[in-house]
């Protein structure tokens, strides 16, 4: 088994984040009754930090499977511990940027950052679920002995 290579994650990242948004921004407006224009500041800036983020960590999390397993292939258990991991790190960057900008307090932020962590976590299981069966990894070619 193969890992993914750079130009796949970028395409991955960069799927991942307009999709994203496209449901995030209209949703996230009508549900925290905020102008669509703070949601889409709220979300560019959010996937722009995400979007890094989700490059180094399922680069990361690749090789670390790969290295631990010889394989990167994922276990439902791996993939809910996946995007957990994910969206922790994530919340623990975006819980002050949203506080600030909104001019509310941290647990007024939590628990926006908390409602959109569940909607991104059923997301993102989805979205890598479809992602690695619409682009599957290739295998290694075996080396001639």
């Amino acid at each position: 088994m193969a890992l993914r290579t750079a130009q796949d994650r970028v395409r991955h990242a960069v799927l991942f984040e307009v999709i994203g948004l496209a449901i995030m921004i209209p949703v996230g407006a009508y549900l925290f009754q905020l102008p669509a224009a703070h949601m889409g500041v709220l979300g560019v800036a959010g996937a722009t930090i995400a979007t890094v983020w989700n490059f180094v960590f399922n680069l990361g999390f690749d090789h670390a499977m790969f290295r631990w397993l010889g394989h990167t292939r994922k276990t439902l258990r791996m993939r809910v511990g996946h995007a957990l991991l994910f969206e922790g790190g994530l919340l623990v960057m975006l819980l002050p940027m949203v506080a600030w900008y909104l001019g509310i307090g941290l647990m007024q932020a939590l628990m926006m950052d908390l409602a959109m962590v569940v909607f991104y976590l059923f997301y993102a299981f989805g979205f890598n679920w479809a992602y690695d069966r619409v682009f599957p990894v290739a295998p290694m070619a075996q080396p001639a002995i």
